[in-house]
């Protein structure tokens, strides 16, 4: 006979049980594998500390005031097409002879770095990250926080 006639399965044909009992050893769990979590916090402890150290325990704190609260963004490389957008609909500033954005009043509450600017530009928003301060200062745009510091000038 060969080993592959000899194994459990072959020999317990029609035995129900297969030789475990009839209390549920090797029952139910089909295809779906593992066992659950039974013992992990006992007799399938090292288990848990040699394999999954971080599986219990809580980790980091969300804020709940930052939960309801979005953060409307505008990367840097959006400021030129914004300047056009607005310069289509006529509603677009000038200060100091360069082009005038108030980002707080378009609905923004962040400038980011992201993308590249070529046109001088006049910036007005609450908050900032220092690329896109560098980016627009290259440029020769400045971003300000109060407008009270500019002189206006006419178109």
């Amino acid at each position: 006979m060969s080993p592959h006639k000899l194994r459990k399965t072959r020999k317990r044909r029609a035995s129900r049980t297969h030789g475990y009992g009839r209390v549920g050893q090797h029952r139910g769990g089909g295809k779906r594998g593992g066992r659950g979590k039974a013992g992990h916090h006992k007799h399938k402890w090292t288990y848990v500390v040699k394999y999954k150290p971080d599986y219990y325990g809580k980790r980091g704190f969300t804020s709940p005031r930052t939960l309801g609260q979005k953060i409307n963004v505008i990367n840097v490389g959006k400021l030129e097409e914004l300047v056009e957008t607005l310069a289509a609909e006529e509603r677009l500033k000038k200060k100091e002879r360069k082009v005038f954005l108030d980002l707080d009043e378009l609905g923004y509450d962040k400038l980011l770095g992201a993308g590249n600017i070529t046109k001088p530009i006049l910036v007005k928003v609450s908050s900032h990250s220092e690329r896109a301060t560098k980016k627009v200062q290259e440029a020769g745009g400045q971003i300000i926080k109060e407008i009270e510091q500019l002189v206006e000038t006419k178109n």
